[in-house]
């Protein structure tokens, strides 16, 4: 079969349950991936032929495609703030929101001294990992109650060259940490109610520890994580959060109720209160 062959047979068999861009876009990173191919060799190639090997792999990514699976995980990679992550069903797949989070750090942290960062419910590690990438002078520790989203950060730290320290912890059951100079977080924060706004390709393929909390008790992460920042943070320490959009007001009041001062709440690219920073 020929690539012009198998792009008309993608699409067919997609049509309709994505949007054309998007089928598009997804044959980009397949080419891509399986080929070596860019967009320019679809015009320049169409008559390449495809073997029976990469066919058969063509055709695994449409039954995995129309079983709404998330592309990142079909390649089982993604990019994050210009980096490459490994990603697995184990690990929910960055969110540019989060990037928005991560240069939000990286404006206020001082890129030439020794400033100590900790990320809570790292997943990939595509927070800790990237801050290392730029604070090169920076130790940055990152924790996660899943093995398996640590062995998968691990890799991606070994990936990208940074070093940080990755810890097996609970963050519900701690008590203490170590003194820092920021500390992180995008943990678990929707909540059942809102499964409903999710799409299937997240709802039936992401990790929901990494996604939901009780309706009754939604901000219980953020709880726990403020009580410890006050014991740990240092004296100019910052605390950093990425949020449920719907609970901006509640997130804010909470943290004003622990003595928290220059509280400040920003939205995202899309227009969603979705991150704040506090200081003691």
């Amino acid at each position: 079969m020929r690539l012009k062959n198998i792009r008309t047979f993608f699409n067919k068999e997609l049509e309709g349950l994505y949007p054309q861009t998007e089928i598009d876009t997804f044959f980009f990173f397949l080419i891509e991936e399986y080929l070596g191919f860019q967009r320019i060799d679809l015009t320049m190639k169409p008559g390449f032929e495809i073997t029976k090997e990469k066919k058969e792999l063509f055709h695994e990514a449409i039954i995995r495609l129309k079983n709404e699976e998330p592309i990142q995980y079909i390649l089982g990679y993604t990019e994050f703030y210009g980096l490459p992550f490994k990603v697995n069903t184990n690990t929910l797949i960055p969110r540019p929101e989060t990037e928005e989070l991560v240069e939000w750090i990286l404006s206020e942290a001082d890129k030439d001294s020794n400033v100590t960062i900790l990320d809570i419910g790292t997943g990939t590690g595509c927070i800790p990992i990237t801050l290392a990438e730029y604070l090169p002078e920076a130790t940055v520790s990152a924790i996660d109650v899943s093995e398996e989203a640590l062995k998968i950060a691990n890799k991606n730290a070994t990936l990208n060259n940074v070093s940080v320290d990755f810890i097996k912890k609970d963050i519900l059951k701690t008590d203490e940490l170590k003194e820092y100079d920021i500390i992180v977080s995008n943990p678990p924060y929707v909540r059942n109610l809102e499964k409903i706004e999710i799409k299937n390709n997240v709802l039936e393929n992401e990790p929901h520890l990494a996604l939901f909390v009780e309706d009754d008790n939604p901000l219980i992460f953020y709880n726990k994580i403020a009580d410890l920042a006050k014991k740990s943070l240092t004296k100019k320490g910052l605390l950093f959060f990425e949020i449920n959009q719907y609970l901006g007001k509640e997130t804010v009041d909470m943290l004003k109720e622990k003595g928290f001062k220059n509280i400040e709440l920003r939205k995202d690219l899309f227009g969603n209160d979705r991150m704040i920073k506090a200081s003691l």
